[in-house]
């Protein structure tokens, strides 16, 4: 929940107009009232960045004020929807239930859910992270077929790692985006485990971008703070 109108126009202006053309998946996801603003500037720039919307609601459509539908996501042009981000969950009480129906959503609509989850540092502590993460990815994606999760991205999320400085090691980033794609494994098969994009969501910045990206096991990141500013985004996009 940050920027106006106004800054966040000046923003993806100054990220297209200074990012590089390459071959790595760029998407925005601004809020609500920006998404077609985005959209319709990325398509003047020319360059290839795509926008997604960091919600959507579980319902089709009707009496529930306040709530976007996936169906007026894809009607302004998202591409891509974040369902289950951690501040979803534990800000709103978001569920597994609840995540499923907006997958489900989200697919009907055509666009691609990009899935988050993650643990708590008490979890991390008592050295629960793996059974944590493992427990959160069965809840929902046993709900769907393998041809259907061979398309979603998944965003690892360490949530002590959000907003406070902390940002998990290489290994300890390695080590979990490993167990995630084990997961898809035993859950599906190598073929899906294989394909899945698997992102690193937790505080990476244009600082260690480059080392966590080179992970074998992880595809990418989702990006907090370091997309507001245009220079740092930019470095993390030629970060691969």
């Amino acid at each position: 929940m940050n920027t106006t109108y106004q800054e966040a126009n000046d923003l993806v202006k100054e990220v297209f107009s200074t990012a590089t053309s390459n071959n790595v998946t760029k998407i925005f996801f601004p809020p609500f009232p920006f998404l077609k603003m985005v959209k319709d500037e990325a398509i003047q720039s020319g360059k290839t960045f795509f926008t997604g919307a960091q919600n959507c609601s579980e319902h089709e459509k009707g009496a529930y004020t306040g709530e976007v539908s996936a169906a007026m996501l894809a009607s302004v042009g998202c591409s891509y929807v974040l369902v289950g981000h951690s501040e979803r969950r534990t800000m709103f009480n978001e569920n597994s239930k609840q995540l499923t129906l907006k997958i489900e959503k989200v697919l009907k609509n055509n666009m691609t859910p990009v899935f988050c989850f993650g643990e708590q540092l008490a979890e991390r502590k008592n050295n629960l992270h793996f059974d944590t993460v493992t427990n959160q990815l069965k809840e929902v994606l046993q709900n769907f077929s393998a041809a259907q999760v061979s398309e979603f991205i998944l965003a690892y999320e360490p949530v002590w790692a959000i907003g406070t400085g902390e940002t998990a090691t290489p290994h300890q980033a390695q080590e979990m985006h490993d167990c995630v794609r084990e997961t898809l494994r035993v859950m599906f098969d190598q073929s899906v485990a294989s394909k899945v994009s698997i992102l690193y969501g937790g505080s990476c910045n244009a600082e260690n971008a480059k080392e966590l990206f080179a992970c074998p096991d992880v595809d990418g990141g989702l990006i907090g703070g370091a997309s507001l500013k245009a220079p740092d985004f930019c470095k993390i996009i030629n970060s691969f």
